[in-house]
């Protein structure tokens, strides 16, 4: 997606870009697709939250470890055999749905399985991206990966839920699996040089390592600030994933394909906060751009909670996508240009474990509020985590904040945002 060539390489960078949008494609099936399997095996809003849930979990028990391994192994070594063994997993979860065996209990250790080994896929590619393009140019490198895997995964991916269906309820996952194992093949393709590494010094553990990474991440007041923001949106996050199936096709009583307009709508937004993304950034700093897309998508959440109409509820998604797109772009740059080089993937995992730490929970949070009080609560119980998210922001939104000093004569002192 970056569209440049490594040095000494032969093969374009795009290649392993590419990879990691095709496999956003199958993501979107699957993760579509599962919560449609999950209301077709059960009527029980908490059951049904629990497939969610049990996706996030491995983030706390794995995500520091998987950092951690990143920053150790070759990257694109790591990407694509993820990649590899998803594949033959979800295939295999495939081939249990169409003979019938499809249980609750299957789907929520499939869930589970994909987010482990995901801990080492997300924070390698993350770690790999500073080596593929400049980091003055990592802003818009970011832009056109999230761009290109909302394209693939929500505007084409999306749609696409509903025609498999009707071939048939494992054809979504037959297809992710497609998508996995070519994407592995892209990515093998990518030939850079392997990472160069000091040596490790004499005693040195991953539990040790692990602990440099969360003190980095803790001494840097902005990445600080992000991150206990990230997390208590995504307590909130965790209920509105978990339940919006319900909200859609319950509340609304839209069906399938109001299910589809409602992730269309989101990927929409998507895109079009991939556009404003510069302009906002430029005239407010990074951490301003994140402080006002919390701010937005406060008011999207009162109107997905409130108005029952699928026609507000697509509006307002996209509204929600489109300052989702500018959050997530904004808070991986500044992870990426303040972290030092050789730290990433342990910065990374840090961040996004504690950032991820409440998911689950708000994932369980969100089934027992949508059935005690109706499947349109949990959004407005998203709104309240967003406003103490957007509060935890407020004491960071200075435009300059002093950089943790650099161990690699990379990372500067100071960035520009």
């Amino acid at each position: 997606m970056t569209g440049v060539e490594t040095e000494g390489a032969g093969a374009p960078a795009w290649r392993g870009g590419f990879g990691r949008v095709l496999s956003s494609f199958g993501d979107a099936l699957r993760t579509a697709a599962l919560p449609l399997l999950a209301v077709s095996l059960t009527d029980d809003a908490l059951l049904i939250a629990s497939v969610t849930a049990c996706g996030y979990l491995p983030w706390l028990v794995f995500g520091l470890l998987g950092g951690a391994v990143a920053d150790r192994v070759d990257q694109r070594r790591a990407m694509w055999t993820v990649d590899a063994v998803r594949g033959l997993l979800v295939g295999g979860f495939a081939a249990a749905v169409a003979l019938g065996h499809a249980s609750i209990g299957l789907l929520i250790a499939l869930a589970f399985a994909l987010t482990t080994l995901q801990t080492l896929f997300d924070n390698a590619s993350t770690a790999l991206l500073p080596a593929l393009v400049d980091r003055e140019t990592l802003g818009s490198a970011n832009v056109r990966l999230m761009t290109g895997q909302r394209i693939a995964g929500g505007l084409l991916g999306g749609p696409a839920v509903p025609l498999l269906i009707a071939a048939g309820a494992a054809a979504p996952f037959a297809a992710d699996a497609g998508t996995f194992l070519v994407a592995a093949v892209l990515v093998a393709s990518l030939r850079i040089p392997a990472p160069e590494r000091k040596p490790r010094p004499a005693g040195s553990t991953l539990r040790r390592e692990i602990a440099d990474g969360l003190r980095t991440l803790g001494q840097d007041k902005a990445l600080r600030g992000l991150c206990a923001a990230t997390a208590l949106c995504n307590v909130g996050m965790g209920a509105l994933i978990a339940t919006l199936v319900v909200l859609v096709t319950g509340w609304l009583d839209a069906g399938t394909q109001g299910y589809a307009a409602a992730m269309t709508g989101y990927t929409v937004g998507s895109l079009a906060g991939a556009a404003v993304n510069r302009p906002l950034v430029d005239r407010l700093g990074r951490i301003r751009a994140v402080l006002l897309a919390g701010t937005v998508q406060i008011a999207a959440l009162l109107v997905m909670g409130t108005a029952r109409s699928l026609i507000a509820l697509v509006a307002a998604l996209a509204v929600f996508g489109l300052m989702g797109m500018v959050w997530n772009v904004n808070t991986t740059t500044l992870m990426q240009q303040r972290s030092p080089a050789a730290m990433l993937g342990r910065v990374s995992a840090a961040f996004r474990t504690l950032a991820v730490a409440g998911a689950p929970l708000g994932a369980l949070l969100g089934g027992a509020v949508a059935t005690a009080w109706g499947p349109n609560t949990p959004a407005l119980l998203t709104a309240v985590f967003f406003v103490l998210s957007v509060t935890a922001l407020i004491p960071v939104r200075r435009p300059d904040v002093v950089v943790v000093a650099p161990d690699d004569g990379v990372t500067t002192a100071q960035v520009t945002r």
